[in-house]
């Protein structure tokens, strides 16, 4: 990924596709705007969790459960278990 600017010009380019009249182009492009947003969920657990934040307030912030939080993120590639 590219600094926080590019990333986000990216991820707008991204939505803006989504509201093409061709529906195959508007899939294409939801599809690769969730992939994108996983990938910066998953860099924003990621550094909450290198900052010492809980399960239980990264689960809050998301507006999931602790459980589902730990579960979904716990055996990323960073190791943190």
């Amino acid at each position: 990924m590219g600094t926080h600017d590019e990333e986000v010009a990216a991820l707008a380019a991204l939505v803006a596709r989504a509201a093409d009249d061709d529906p195959l182009e508007a899939l294409a492009a939801l599809a690769a705007a969730r992939r994108e947003l996983e990938a910066l969920e998953a860099l924003a657990v990621r550094r909450a969790r290198v900052r010492s934040a809980s399960w239980a307030s990264i689960a809050m912030a998301m507006g999931v459960t602790r459980q589902a939080a730990h579960q979904r993120f716990r055996l990323s590639r960073w190791g943190d278990r």
